[in-house]
């Protein structure tokens, strides 16, 4: 593996080398994982995963790590060298994805089959999340889901650019009420200034739909970042020809896609459907419980004992 970074170097080295040289240093200057991470701070499991090779950590971290040691910045120097994310394959990977949102001054997401985490409702993230968990846990990936979307949320915040393919609300999450609630809440946050909603139709030939979900983030520095996930990963690229291929096909898509207005007139009529399809469901089973009625009274009256009456004379 052999990647040019942003100062122009080549990623050749790996998470393990940069774990190896941390704990150097820091035996060296007499210090415990415990006694870092109190120093940092940070908890004493971060700074052992990250020794260990398999804990991404910060740039902050190896620059707070090389005052502390006194290094002379090789923690730093040597942490811009290694293209993390392909040689770490750890469970909490998603952790610098989120770390971009809390930073990046621009967004442009394509999203398949299910609502970008970004414009999910509450109901709708609980409803995903409760397929895996349940209890306490289940309410704190609903928190720190939601958490993520304060920023792009705010009258001032990034721009954000969100192109659904139309299975995104064709795929039920939840109720139907949930449903509702999710497309009512789209055609909210699209009216912001720095949102902005569109819809890839099903129905619309010639559009060149890539094959998985993607977002492109553009970061502070100027630096930008294709993402993309896998069933148990996320992939990140800064290659200039893997970021003009993509960007290349996202400007594309959006503009083969309907327009913002296109797109609310849509999502509203989904909104109408499903609840359609409530009021559907609570008439059938209004009709269905008055004919058992009826025919529960049809048995009382067959059952009930024949009391002869009498005739009137002619």
């Amino acid at each position: 593996m052999s990647r040019r970074n942003a100062t122009g170097g080549t990623a050749t080295t790996t998470a393990g080398v940069f774990g190896e040289v941390l704990r150097h240093h820091r035996e060296a200057a007499g210090l415990t994982q415990d006694g870092l991470a109190r120093q940092i701070p940070c908890d004493r499991s971060h700074v052992a995963r990250v020794e260990a090779g398999t804990r991404v950590p910060q740039d902050t971290f190896a620059k707070a790590c090389d005052e502390l040691l006194g290094t002379g910045g090789v923690l730093l120097r040597l942490w811009g060298r290694i293209d993390w994310y392909p040689e770490v394959q750890h469970p909490d990977w998603f952790e610098r994805r989120a770390r971009m949102d809390a930073e990046a001054v621009s967004l442009r997401e394509y999203q398949v089959q299910m609502v970008p985490g970004l414009l999910q409702t509450p109901e709708y993230a609980r409803s995903l999340f409760s397929r895996a968990a349940t209890g306490e846990e289940l309410e704190e990936r609903v928190r720190a889901r939601l958490s993520r979307q304060q920023r792009f949320l705010a009258e001032d915040g990034p721009l954000y650019v969100a192109v659904l393919d139309e299975s995104c609300l064709q795929t039920s999450i939840g109720s139907e009420e949930v449903m509702r609630a999710q497309c009512a809440h789209l055609l909210r946050v699209g009216r912001q200034p720095n949102i902005r909603v569109q819809v890839a139709p099903s129905d619309r030939l010639g559009i060149h739909r890539p094959n998985t979900s993607m977002s492109l983030i553009k970061l502070p520095d100027g630096r930008e970042w294709v993402y993309s996930e896998s069933l148990d990963l996320g992939h990140f690229s800064d290659d200039p020809a893997v970021l003009a291929r993509h960007g290349r096909t996202y400007d594309v898509l959006r503009a083969d896609a309907l327009s913002a207005e296109e797109s609310a007139a849509l999502i509203s009529d989904m909104m109408e459907g499903f609840g359609h399809h409530a009021e559907a469901r609570s008439e059938l089973r209004d009709l269905d419980q008055e004919q058992l009625q009826r025919r529960q009274r049809r048995q009382l009256r067959r059952g009930r004992p024949r009391i002869p009456r009498p005739r009137p004379r002619a």
